[in-house]
């Protein structure tokens, strides 16, 4: 078991990874004012790092992205004993049937099944159904028995 980083100003802390420096922009700032520490980066490499580094709170994951995508940093996230318990949103413009498919390709791929995230969202998100999801998330992570705190 692992400790998390103590949250900066006691806020809550989302990893954001995505290649398009619009949708981190857009992202970062939605959280930031809305009460939380934002942190972006613009691949699965850098995303892996930093998930090691702050112990997020949340990841926010892009599905397609050049060179490690999110899907390959989500198996590499699940294949680490340190980071296997952070929460994820899946974050993507491919619709949630062919990221399933894909995810079933993994699975088949890599002998055992990967876990779902904890939830998919199509791009463009929705600002506030995207916050109301990251708040449930992660309130429902701090009430499990395995929270890392």
């Amino acid at each position: 078991m692992h400790q998390t980083n103590p949250h900066p100003n006691g806020k809550a802390t989302i990893l954001i990874v995505d290649d398009e420096m619009d949708m981190r922009l857009f992202i970062t700032m939605l959280f930031e004012t809305s009460g939380y520490h934002a942190v972006a980066v613009r691949d699965g490499r850098q995303g892996l790092a930093k998930a090691a580094q702050l112990k997020p709170d949340l990841i926010i994951l892009d599905v397609m992205m050049p060179g490690e995508g999110g899907a390959k940093m989500y198996q590499a996230l699940k294949d680490d004993p340190d980071l296997n318990r952070i929460p994820v949103i899946m974050l993507s413009a491919v619709d949630q049937k062919a990221y399933h498919h894909f995810l079933q390709m993994l699975n088949s791929q890599a002998g055992r099944p990967l876990p779902a995230p904890q939830a998919y969202v199509e791009k463009p998100p929705d600002p506030d159904a995207l916050l109301a999801l990251a708040k449930k998330i992660i309130a429902d992570a701090l009430q499990s028995p395995g929270h890392m705190s």
